[in-house]
């Protein structure tokens, strides 16, 4: 047995739930009640978690007749995590407490087709001007780019119409200017990420599978399938706008003709948001009805323009398609990819997979 493994495990266990509580905390009994560990375990982890600054008391719980007991709290301003978002044309950086909420963001244009190291100094000022006045590191940065891109290794792929990016280091490169670790994973799977926790700190917590639809620059999609994100052996997976709607349609950037990505971006282009949702929604119904997914959540920037009307949009589509084995909830994001991205670099404190 892995004790030093066995003991983050359960460290991560009880902060989790101590995250989804709030202000208002938990008490040791419950703790000890939802994760199955003894009450003992749960007071040396307490105090150890406390020593470190990460937990705190969070006043009394009213009594039922015995001693009132002590409710413990997550102390969100203990530690933070950047994300950044790297669109096309424009970059946002967010720090974040480990509530996952935003203390101080950063956002401006970016030309993303001025290659890497144009943008590589882009990103340092950037985080710079979220940076903790206190000087307090960070736990890490979490980067979402436009993919292809290598998330393991942390390397960029051939971006659709930025052929200078295929190769290039980014993690690495950014983790030797920045002195902390770096984390790079597509902008769609940092919205799906951001979604998930939405969903798990929410009353009632959702965990089932999920897709996350973004408009934005772009048209692309991230996979929650089985309590993670799922980005398939190669990085390759949630290429959402290169589903081919239209046999006959207008090429798209990526070679395909009639890809949905195309038909949503004119439809968007020409001022019909109600069509662009419902090729969005079309989308999206092929997927539940694929993955048996039971959420759909609305995302990025055209979205928030009008979120009503992508929101009914998509729900029309897919209740008229009938896709799914039961009824599925379709939802807007509640966060942005850069607070996704600094969820990516939070989860393992919590126990969440990426």
């Amino acid at each position: 047995m892995n004790l030093p493994a066995l003991r983050g495990h359960n460290e991560a266990l009880l902060l989790d739930l101590l995250r989804g509580a709030g202000p208002a905390g938990l008490g040791r009994t419950e703790l000890a009640a939802r994760t199955g560990l003894t009450p003992q375990a749960v007071s040396k982890i307490t105090a150890r978690l406390g020593g470190e600054g990460l937990i705190a008391e969070a006043g009394r719980a009213v009594s039922t007749g015995g001693k009132p007991r002590t409710l413990l709290r997550l102390v969100p301003q203990a530690r933070y995590a950047a994300g950044v978002h790297l669109d096309r044309d424009e970059l946002r950086a967010v720090r974040v407490d480990l509530a996952g909420t935003v203390v101080a963001q950063s956002r401006g244009p970016l030309d993303f087709g001025a290659g890497p190291d144009a943008v590589v100094e882009e990103v340092v000022r950037a985080l710079a001007r979220v940076a903790d006045p206190g000087g307090q590191p960070l736990l890490g940065v979490g980067v979402a780019a436009p993919g292809p891109l290598d998330h393991r290794a942390g390397v960029m792929g051939r971006v659709t119409g930025f052929p200078r990016w295929e190769g290039f280091a980014l993690r690495e490169v950014l983790a030797g200017r920045l002195g902390v670790p770096v984390l790079l994973d597509k902008d769609t799977n940092a919205g799906a990420a951001a979604a998930a926790s939405d969903a798990a700190d929410a009353p009632g917590g959702f965990r089932g599978a999920s897709v996350y639809v973004h408009v934005g620059s772009g048209l692309g999609a991230g996979l929650r399938l089985g309590g993670e994100v799922y980005r398939g052996g190669r990085s390759g997976a949630g290429e959402f706008g290169h589903q081919v709607l239209r046999l006959d349609g207008p090429p798209g950037r990526g070679g395909a003709r009639g890809c949905a990505e195309v038909l949503c971006l004119e439809a968007v282009a020409r001022g019909d948001r109600a069509g662009a949702a419902r090729i969005g929604g079309g989308g999206a119904a092929n997927l539940v009805a694929l993955l048996d997914v039971e959420r759909v959540v609305l995302g990025g920037r055209v979205v928030a323009r009008a979120p009503e009307v992508f929101l009914d949009g998509v729900r029309r589509v897919i209740a008229v398609r009938g896709a799914g084995a039961g009824p599925v909830r379709v939802a807007l994001a509640g966060a942005g990819v850069a607070e996704g991205a600094a969820e990516l670099v939070l989860g393992p404190v919590f126990g969440r997979v990426g």
